[in-house]
């Protein structure tokens, strides 16, 4: 029986695509945040703003899934 997920060349390219997979997620929040009239993260932090806040979270979950399912297919 061999763990394939231990064998070096296995978990730099997971290590690869999963940084791969939060640049891609962080450039797209920042290109959304350009496309809002106002700042996600100043709304959230120091607004308190909850309902843009599940929008934002609602937002990382579905660019989340599209990274995912394009690394992973």
């Amino acid at each position: 029986m061999e763990l394939e997920w231990l064998k070096p060349g296995a978990f730099l390219g997971s290590m690869l695509f999963a940084l791969i997979g939060v640049v891609i997620f962080w450039l797209s929040f920042i290109i959304i945040d350009k496309l809002t009239p106002y700042r996600l993260w100043e709304e959230i932090v120091e607004k308190q703003n909850r309902a843009l806040a599940l929008v934002v979270a609602a937002m990382c979950l579905g660019i989340s899934i599209i990274v995912a399912a394009a690394i992973h297919g």
